[in-house]
């Protein structure tokens, strides 16, 4: 019988990007998972909390996927609700869990919790060697918050929770909507739409110099999974590739797998965003054997073809 059989394991976020991953490979591997959804309940109240809580006795675990995210773009016209949603979300979801003796709580975070000059590759123990980049920081101290109430959890009530970092994600089921994206969908679809409407150029936030490091959806859920069933500390953990390129390497290889053969003009107006992102992975496969699997152009390639699928009304 494997780990996750039988296993009573609520997902927040279950209809997200990685949520909807996430409960997929739970339940392929024989959990009982309970994914409700922000219809049923706003996890930004506490009322809400408890009546989701109420709802649905007997959890072993809660894996806590849901947030408020975006690009930088949301990031800069929202950073008060960014702050505020995801501070409540996590605080009072692992506090509950905490006094309904929920044996295990796992939180994602964010790479965007990093100092904004953070020595490369990034160490779990950079975390607190300064501010974060300024166009995320509110999303990012906010989910920081739970590794703080990770800690102290742990150590004054011997409650076990852990808390994950992961980098950029990407792959099928992506956001694309152009106003809360992130890079990688976004030049996706610009692409995509330039080619379908025969334009010459797109335009491209900041000047392409910025690195990123970016990490399928599927080797991202199998981390998660991976922390899950074997860790049990409350030291943060990188979840990540392990390589990088810029995002002016990243613009030339989308439109190359989209087939847009015209200019990407460089917005220098807008901002860049960190300068530079790339993990140290090596706890993450010292403590629970996780490394990625999957190449980012064999990633690249399953999102666009995903994406293109959809446009085309294509479901598969």
């Amino acid at each position: 019988m494997s780990f996750w059989e039988k296993r009573n394991v609520l997902v927040t976020g279950a209809s997200g990007f990685v949520g909807t991953h996430m409960v997929r490979f739970l339940r392929d591997h024989g959990a009982i998972v309970s994914a409700p959804s922000h219809s049923q309940y706003d996890l930004v109240h506490e009322e809400q909390i408890v009546q989701m809580y109420d709802s649905l006795p007997d959890q072993e675990m809660v894996i806590h996927l849901a947030a408020r995210v975006g690009g930088i773009g949301a990031n800069s016209a929202h950073p008060g609700s960014f702050f505020y949603d995801n501070v409540m979300m996590g605080v009072q979801l692992l506090h509950h869990a905490y006094l309904r003796g929920i044996p295990k709580f796992v939180a994602l975070g964010t790479v965007c919790a990093y100092p904004k000059f953070t020595p490369i590759p990034f160490t779990e123990a950079d975390l607190w060697s300064g501010y974060p980049e300024e166009t995320n920081a509110p999303y990012g101290l906010a989910k920081k918050m739970l590794l703080v109430q990770s800690e102290s959890y742990r150590e004054e009530y011997g409650y076990n929770s852990i808390f994950l970092m992961p980098v950029n994600l990407y792959g099928p089921g992506d956001n694309f909507d152009p106003a809360t994206s992130h890079v990688i969908p976004a030049l996706i679809k610009k692409c995509l739409d330039a080619v379908e409407l025969g334009a010459a150029e797109i335009v491209v936030w900041g000047d392409g110099s910025p690195t990123r490091e970016f990490l399928f959806v599927d080797d991202a859920v199998n981390g998660i999974a991976l922390a899950a069933q074997r860790y049990d500390k409350s030291l943060p953990v990188n979840l990540g590739s392990g390589s990088a390129i810029s995002i002016r390497e990243l613009a030339e290889m989308v439109a190359a797998a989209t087939d847009f053969h015209g200019r990407i003009a460089w917005d220098t107006s807008k901002p860049n965003g960190q300068p530079r992102r790339l993990l140290d992975v090596s706890r993450a496969d010292a403590e629970f054997g996780f490394r990625s699997r999957t190449t980012f152009e064999q990633g690249l390639r399953a999102t666009v073809d995903w994406y293109r699928d959809q446009r085309a009304g294509i479901v598969r």
